[in-house]
């Protein structure tokens, strides 16, 4: 009767193991797919951005709470959401370190969108 138990058990923990693993696969599949529109989603210097900061544009405005891209705006709530996250009156440093990456990442958007407005300059003078 033990021999028995022992292969229901086994029979069990295969079919548990099996269902895990195909819904691992599948979790994985639909990850890359919302990576991949996410990034077909930016412009190309857009999504590099995303890559190296490791912030997407749309994270780092809700962190920041901004929906355009005011440097006014963003210095503001970035002085303050710094100071309120500091460590020394009770903040957490993981949130201001998110603080921190979230004004990068909106930085370099701000570099690449004036670099574009630029070069279309350059472009309507020639």
């Amino acid at each position: 009767q033990a021999k028995y138990l022992a292969q229901i058990i086994l029979v069990g923990a295969q079919v548990v193991g099996r269902a895990f693993m195909r819904a691992l696969r599948q979790e994985l599949a639909a990850s890359r797919a919302a990576a991949d529109a996410r990034g077909r989603s930016e412009r190309p210097q857009s999504a590099a951005a995303s890559r190296i900061t490791g912030i997407s544009l749309q994270e780092a405005q809700q962190i920041l709470n901004v929906s355009n891209l005011s440097p006014e705006e963003i210095q503001k709530n970035y002085d303050h959401l710094f100071k309120v996250n500091d460590k020394s009156v009770g903040g957490s440093f993981y949130l201001q370190s998110k603080v921190v990456r979230a004004k990068e990442r909106l930085d370099e958007e701000l570099r690449i969108q004036a670099k574009d407005e630029k070069e279309k300059g350059w472009k309507a003078e020639t």
